[in-house]
């Protein structure tokens, strides 16, 4: 076996050394931690756990001068742990590569972290390990808002009766106007859901049939724009862009998800407005909902002002 062909099976300690910079670094590493989780892009890999196993080395710039026996001054074991436990109770996710990266960017927000290999196997998907290794370094990496950096959104709930107002273009001039991010949430369409009798698949029809009436509302005022994932909510907050929630895929991939039914659109509303940490949840011409997390202002859909 070529030495080439042994270390991309080798544990990624004997990578990192293999493939080391000039200069001095330190490493920290971690090797074959399990944790049962839920991942997947197949149908059949969801509602299931199985074997995930992590390995894990950070390239770190040594410390200058005594340690001390100064567990502050160095990059500690639990960061990695946490870190992968982190980016596990996210959001359920469909590949390994996007795990990866998520716990190398995490990783590499460290001021100590230079350099990190982060290879993830899949115990029990075949009669071996199937998985993925990526490498990446300080300045490869784009760091995503960590939570306190996040804004903290006005969500919106517009009724069916609201999109159909002759003041729809006014409320969202005001609410543009504030300046303040503003996501829009809506339930289903007046018009019934195909029926499917199966909780599983009928739940996801019904979470499509909000994402109808969200391109619905979408194309009522072009300053609104559909979106699916965290990400694009993020970046559309932070460039003032007025959102409409898609909630398909944020539902469908919560690990802790909403106890709400999407029949029930205002508390699946008001959960998301806790999920996301809103600052406030504007009810327009529904009922308010019980225990929602988030501050309430019920909005008549017969004024003009809000």
């Amino acid at each position: 076996m070529s030495s080439d062909i042994r270390l991309a099976f080798a544990h990624p300690s004997e990578r990192a050394a293999a493939t080391a910079r000039p200069g001095p670094l330190d490493r920290i590493s971690l090797r074959d931690h399990i944790v049962e989780v839920e991942i997947g892009a197949f149908q059949a890999e969801r509602g299931t756990t199985q074997r995930v196993c992590f390995n894990v080395v950070v390239e770190v710039e040594p410390v200058e001068g005594p340690i001390d026996d100064d567990v502050d001054r160095i990059l500690s074991y639990d960061k990695v742990t946490e870190a992968i436990a982190h980016e596990l109770a996210e959001e359920r996710l469909n590949l390994l590569e996007t795990l990866a990266e998520r716990i190398a960017e995490r990783l590499l927000a460290e001021p100590q972290a230079v350099r990190v290999f982060v290879r993830i196997e899949k115990l029990d998907r075949g009669p071996g390990a199937l998985g993925v290794e990526i490498v990446r370094s300080r300045d490869q990496v784009w760091h995503r808002p960590q939570d306190d950096d996040r804004p903290h959104p006005r969500l919106v709930f517009l009724s069916n009766a609201a999109i159909d107002s002759p003041y729809l273009s006014r409320w969202i001039d005001q609410l543009h106007a504030e300046g303040r991010p503003v996501i829009l949430c809506v339930g289903a369409p007046d018009t019934p859901a195909p029926q499917s009798g199966h909780p599983l698949t009928q739940r996801r029809i019904d979470l499509l049939a909000i994402e109808q009436n969200a391109w619905v509302l979408a194309a009522r005022d072009p300053r609104c724009v559909v979106v699916a994932t965290r990400t694009e909510l993020d970046w559309a907050m932070k460039h003032g862009q007025i959102s409409v929630w898609a909630p398909s895929k944020i539902v469908l991939d919560a690990v802790d998800g909403p106890s709400a039914h999407p029949s029930d659109a205002v508390a699946l509303a008001a959960w998301f407005a806790a999920h996301f940490e809103a600052e406030e949840m504007m009810v327009f011409g529904a009922h308010l909902p019980e225990n929602p997390g988030v501050p309430l202002r019920a909005i008549s859909v017969e004024t003009s002002d809000l």
